[in-house]
């Protein structure tokens, strides 16, 4: 059987395959941002409708609201976004996991 990557039997080392370089940006064109930054916003932005939610519960609570529909869509909101960063946060783990288990 053939090996169609060129892998068994050989035990020299490789040659460093030159990356391609990363695309120049255009004359006012914005970087584009980090994966840290954009975690970071979705973080805030899930806390915030945290927050919203809660502030919306006390307000039906002290008699401030009276429509109990949004505030139950409010909750539902903060909840599937909350389900969703959690989810985001357990592929990351599993792929931290992973990349730990590579044997170097």
């Amino acid at each position: 059987m053939a090996d169609p990557l060129g892998l068994i039997g050989d035990t020299g080392p490789r040659p460093v395959q030159p990356q391609a370089p990363l695309p120049a940006l255009r004359p006012g064109q914005a970087p584009a941002p980090e994966f840290k930054e954009i975690l970071m916003k979705e973080i805030e932005q899930v806390n915030r409708l945290q927050q919203d939610a809660e502030m919306a519960i006390e307000d039906l609570h002290s008699g401030k609201r009276d429509d109990v529909d949004a505030v139950m869509m409010a909750k539902l909101h903060a909840d599937t976004a909350f389900q969703l960063l959690l989810q985001v946060r357990n592929k990351l783990m599993d792929a931290y996991e992973e990349i730990k288990q590579i044997r170097v």
